[in-house]
């Protein structure tokens, strides 16, 4: 799966990213691939599951897609 993310530069020089598809997922860097990076990690923390959520029980099985 490949998301789109805008990267701008703000005027204090630090680069903020952020995905249009996950609201909520923004973040910020020094310098370009460091933005990249904390972005990179944001969408991976907003996309893990809460371990509650994955327990099976008789009426639920858990399946795993790809994107």
């Amino acid at each position: 799966m490949e998301l789109k993310v805008l990267l701008e530069q703000g005027e204090d020089g630090y680069f903020v990213a952020h995905s249009p598809s996950l609201k909520s997922c923004w973040s910020q860097g020094r310098t370009r691939e460091e933005a990249l990076q904390n972005l990179r990690e944001a969408i991976e923390l907003y996309l893990e599951p809460d371990p509650e959520d994955l327990k099976e029980h008789e009426h639920r099985e858990v399946v795993g897609i790809a994107l």
